[in-house]
């Protein structure tokens, strides 16, 4: 088992929006991990959109994120979860007045 301390990972304890956790090589793929943090009136990623090609599986785990994907435009909340196939366009953004936290796991 590996065990990684996410404010080990900070740079002296700035706000960082995505950390990768772990990567993993699998059979045909790769296999992403990790955490992000959008703080009030951030967008991710700043300018243009995200996409990538594996397919996108987030969990909310706490506060509210906007989502832009696939010619819609949705509110995920705590605990829901996202699914994004490969190569879809996505930006998300915080409207709210409290951090969206993320957890994500590229697949691929």
């Amino acid at each position: 088992m590996e065990i990684i301390k996410l404010k080990d990972l900070l740079n002296n304890g700035e706000h960082q929006t995505v950390l990768s956790l772990f990567n993993q090589d699998v059979k045909d793929g790769r296999i992403t991990m990790g955490t992000a943090t959008i703080l009030p009136g951030e967008r991710v990623p700043k300018e243009g959109a995200s996409k990538h090609r594996e397919n996108e599986y987030s969990v909310i785990v706490k506060g509210s994120i906007v989502t832009k994907t696939g010619g819609k435009t949705v509110i995920v909340k705590s605990g829901e979860a996202t699914f994004i196939p490969a190569w879809q366009e996505h930006v998300s953004y915080n409207e709210s007045e409290e951090s969206c936290e993320v957890v994500w796991v590229l697949v691929g």
